[in-house]
């Protein structure tokens, strides 16, 4: 509830359901704009060099992303059990 007001949030299916069962009223904590610092832009140059002197960064993104593949993959298994 404390990032009420966040564009993007990922969250679980149990934690909505959650949600939509309550019956209150959640005041917005997050202001879109209210951090005027702006990020530099990262190239994909910059951004391969940053992970390539990072072993642990490089390690933990190719987990991450075999993780989404995975659950990709369990994910289409199940939609096609229901089709």
């Amino acid at each position: 509830m404390q990032l009420a007001g966040c564009d993007k949030l990922t969250i679980s299916p149990a934690l909505l359901d959650e949600l939509a069962d309550m019956d209150l009223t959640i005041d917005r904590k997050l202001i879109a704009g209210a951090s005027q610092t702006r990020q530099a832009e990262l190239t994909k140059i910059d951004f391969d060099e940053a992970i390539s002197k990072n072993p642990m960064a490089k390690e933990k993104l190719a987990q991450g992303i075999e993780g989404f593949i995975n659950d990709q993959i369990k994910l289409e298994t199940l939609i096609q059990a229901f089709v």
